[in-house]
């Protein structure tokens, strides 16, 4: 099986690819992490270091792919999970999609492409261009991660609709949403009734989540010292099992930019219950939490 992981740049794709890559190990899966963004950061927090890259791999081989093997480029993480850094090209020249294309082409390469339950692509931003939708070429089900607010949302919604134009081609579906940091889900829920898709999971507002990213730690692998901190890997095994019972998944067709605007601007100019909530809707509406 092969995800997909797309998301609003800062919404925490990558703590939330590397503990769901963990959860899934611990549900007996072999599983290999890509990180396909330029910043090579994707697989820190199982590594704890920035492994070398794909692209400086083979710059450094000139590009002789038979010079290159496994070990050279696939790094083992925390929980057995297989860590592979795509890279990208300097900023401001060349094409991420061409990265990534580079990277499944030298995995096959070295017959490790198809030696994985799991792989799970760790993808840059939002950008949803023909090149940095290129994992999603490969990829069984995509993963949304959001928040409950404004900007998360919109790039989400702008995500499902390279989902559905790579769907007319590919057996892609997605899987859902998770939302990620999140005390309220008023403008989530919103959102899926307007543009119905599953919602995998939502995580609460977790200071130690954002902790671990700087620690470049998992979260299980910060139990190890911290127990109490057991009950949020729970959410991340719960992720792991539905991703895992094959969910029949979507196609899903996103909402004119426009019509979503304003959906999610009528929560703010219309809110229920009166008194400070109004203020607090347009916190959320410009994407930020209130805690």
């Amino acid at each position: 099986m092969k995800i997909a992981v797309y998301g609003k740049g800062g919404i925490g794709k990558s703590t939330t690819s590397c503990n769901i890559s963990v959860a899934l190990a611990r549900r007996g899966q072999k599983v290999l992490q890509i990180g396909c963004d330029p910043k090579h950061d994707s697989t820190f927090t199982l590594t704890g270091f920035l492994i070398p890259t794909i692209i400086d791999t083979l710059q450094s081989k000139d590009y002789h792919y038979e010079d290159i093997w496994p070990e050279d480029v696939i790094h083992k993480g925390y929980g057995g999970v297989d860590c592979v850094e795509a890279g990208g090209p300097p900023a401001g020249a060349g094409c991420g999609g061409y990265v990534v294309g580079e990277t499944v082409k030298l995995l096959k390469e070295l017959n490790a492409f198809y030696e994985y339950d799991i792989i799970l692509f760790d993808v840059l931003g939002d950008v949803v261009c023909g090149g940095f939708a290129a994992p999603l070429n490969y990829a069984d089900y995509c993963v949304i991660i959001t928040d409950n607010g404004f900007d998360a949302l919109f790039a989400a919604n702008r995500i499902t609709a390279s989902i559905r134009e790579k769907a007319r081609t590919h057996p892609l579906r997605l899987a859902g949403l998770v939302g990620n940091r999140t005390s309220r889900r008023d403008l989530i829920n919103k959102y899926v009734e307007a543009c119905p898709m599953p919602v995998i999971e939502v995580l609460p507002i977790i200071e130690d989540i954002r902790v671990s990213r700087v620690k470049g730690k998992t979260l299980f692998e910060m139990v190890g010292f911290e127990p109490s901190l057991n009950y949020v890997c729970n959410y991340y095994l719960g992720i792991a099992d539905q991703i895992l019972s094959q969910p029949e998944g979507i196609v899903p067709k996103e909402i004119p930019d426009r019509e979503l605007f304003s959906l999610l601007s009528d929560l703010y100019l219309n809110p229920i219950g009166g008194g400070g909530q109004k203020k607090n809707n347009k916190e959320n509406l410009l994407g930020f939490t209130r805690i």
